[in-house]
Order: C-alpha cells, then structure tokens, then sequence
C-alpha cells in the first residue's frame, strides 16, 4: 500500500552546529516567548477529526447549510470542558457533522498539516475513524480520499511525511470493524495501518483480536489506546492479544511495576498526550502527570498532541507547558523527539534525516 514517507538520508549532524533562525510562531498563549524554535518532532498520536479548530468548523457548516446547535464561536467554546473521556467523544462526534465531502476532509487536513509544521513537526503519522463517517452516510472513499489528497503532498507543501491509520471504535463490534476492513483493502486504501480508539473502559483489547490478525496478515501496523482510562492489563492484553507496536497513552502502566519492566526492555514506544490527559480528567493536573517518573523509568515516551483543538494545544504547547509546570528539561525534551522519531513507522532514511535534523537544531 502506497504511503507517503520521505527518503533521501542525511547523515548524523554535529549537535553544536550553529542554530537556524527561528520560525515565527503564532501566538498561543501556551507558548513562551523564550522558545528560539520548536524541535523538531515525529507526531504519533493524532486524530485528525480532532484538529477541528472552532472557526472551521463553522465554516464547513455554513458551506454545507448545516445549522448547528451552536449560536456562535463562544458557545461552541464553552462546552470545551469536560469531565470525562466520554463527555468528550459526545461533542468530538457531533462536530464531526460539518465533514460531509471529500473537499471538508482535505480543508480540516491542510489546517492540521499547516499548524503541526508551526509546531516542528516533521512526521505525522494521523488517525481517521472511518466508522464514525460511514455511520453518517458518508462513504469510505470520500474520508479516505479527502484525507489522503492533502497527505500525497504533505512533504512538498509542509515539509511533513505522512502516513495514514485507520483506527477503529471499540465501543462498537469487532465484525462491525472486520467489514470496514475487509472494505479498505478491497479499494487498496492508502494506509499504514490500524489504530483502536474511543471509549476504553468496559472495551477491552480481547474483543479486537481477530481484526488485529487480519490487519497483520495484511501488512499492517499495529497500534492501540491502552492504559488512559483503562487499568495495565489493557496494555498488556493490547501487546499479547493483538500484537501491538505501540501503545497509545499507556499512563496507567505505572501502576503494574512488573509490566514497566517489560515495556522499559523491550522499548515498546508510548505515545503519551499531556495536554489531552488533563482535559479529560486521566489526571488532575499537569504537575501530577506521570511523564517525569515515566521517563525516570527509562520508558519510551515521547509527547504527543491527540485533539489539539479541544485540548489545549498542539505539540510545542505540550513541551511548553511540560517545561512551564514541572519544569522538563532540554535534556528530556531532545531525548522525548528522538524517541518518537525512532518510534515511527517512517523509513529507516527517512528516520536518519530527521535524527539528523535534530542533533542540527540547536537544543
């Protein structure tokens, strides 16, 4: 399956090789003014439909005379607070009502691609639920393609390679995802691989193994949420049960000390989303997230954005509020990037320009 992933290898670069100039950066107030340039960065856990900034999709809805239960940009704001993960998926898939055709997908996709490179992101390796769409009469080829359109070009208009995932609701049935499979292979989907992403609790792993086999058999990568909302044995299960590469989240492994052990030798990649986990209550604050022991474990974390427009911000917002609140290091910071570098499933050249580009930057 055809994807789009950048080639032509540099070579490692001298760390103390003289600093480019700052980009400009937008003014977000999560970012400090200090920051001379984000760093350069694989993105691994990004869902796409959670790039939905509030002003587009007001303008998806005028385009498409879809009158929403909003009255303005304030209102739809002010619902932005959530208590739960499921608090969030309600308002997260009535939004999703403005993307009708394959022009909508391409639009939310460019926004994502334009900001993400505003945020030092090089790879982005994007999530799309196709079952949410077909649930709203809208066909698998017109998500698919509208996504992939903005994708085929990512590196020449963004300067970020790009890989697609299908990830499927685990709220809903195994055959239910088996079908829109079997579907996307079928119409030979530009897809890397899989992902497993919604409501966790009460939806284990085991109820998916049949559809990660068929996905492997296929060529597939593997990825799944386990460990956010749902205890350690998700996150077991997930590596046992469906033959995962890497765990999306994965926070809650820290209370199984055997199983940090396991996931510290044999490097398995956690993609965890600072930000994101605050907002929907996983913990209650920044300052009480897990990250620092995470990484004290010598686990392979690396930070990630998940819904950067209901939760608060994109990449550099999470480093900048890491660094702001519990005071990460540069250290940590450079160490986290290489790490979802080396965690990607870009080409091994592809992996070598971009830790190459890293060691150039100037952290």
């Amino acid at each position: 399956m055809e994807t789009n992933d950048g080639v032509a290898a540099t070579g490692d670069a001298a760390a103390d090789s003289p600093v480019p100039p700052a980009p400009e950066s937008p003014d977000f107030a999560e970012v400090p003014e200090e920051v001379h340039g984000p760093l350069p960065v694989a993105e691994l856990h990004l869902h796409i439909e959670g790039t939905l900034e509030p002003e587009l999709i007001f303008a998806l809805a005028e385009r498409n005379g879809i009158k929403l239960p909003y009255a303005d940009l304030d209102e739809l704001r002010s619902r932005y607070e959530f208590t739960d993960l499921q608090s969030f998926l309600d308002l997260y898939y009535a939004n999703m009502a403005v993307l009708r055709t394959e022009q909508d997908f391409a639009d939310m996709t460019r926004a994502y691609l334009a900001r993400a490179a505003l945020a030092g992101v090089r790879h982005a390796e994007i999530m799309l639920d196709p079952q949410a769409h077909l649930s709203r009469g809208v066909a698998l080829e017109t998500c698919i393609n509208g996504v992939a359109s903005v994708l085929d070009v990512s590196e020449q208009e963004f300067g970020i390679s790009t890989l697609l995932i299908a990830a499927f609701l685990r709220d809903l049935t195994e055959d239910a995802a088996l079908e829109v499979l079997e579907k996307l292979l079928a119409m030979d989907a530009p897809i890397a691989g899989i992902g497993l992403d919604s409501a966790e609790v009460g939806n284990p792993p085991a109820k998916f193994e049949r559809l990660f086999a068929r996905a492997k058999d296929a060529g597939l990568h593997r990825i799944a949420h386990a460990g956010e909302e749902g205890p350690p044995s998700y996150i077991i299960d997930a590596l046992d049960l469906l033959d995962v590469e890497r765990i999306d989240h994965g926070i809650r492994c820290m209370e199984d000390p055997d199983l940090v052990e396991r996931l510290v030798q044999e490097l398995t990649p956690l993609t965890v989303c600072p930000l994101s986990n605050v907002r929907l209550r996983a913990v209650d604050t920044l300052a009480e997230h897990p990250l620092p022991a995470m990484l004290a474990a010598g686990l392979n974390v690396s930070v990630n954005s998940d819904d950067p427009a209901y939760f608060g911000g994109y990449v550099d917002d999470n480093f900048a509020q890491l660094k702001a609140v519990i005071g990460l290091s540069e250290f940590d910071c450079v160490r986290m990037a290489a790490n979802s570098i080396r965690s990607s499933f870009a080409s091994e050249e592809r992996k070598t320009e971009l830790l190459a580009e890293l060691a150039a930057s100037g952290h």
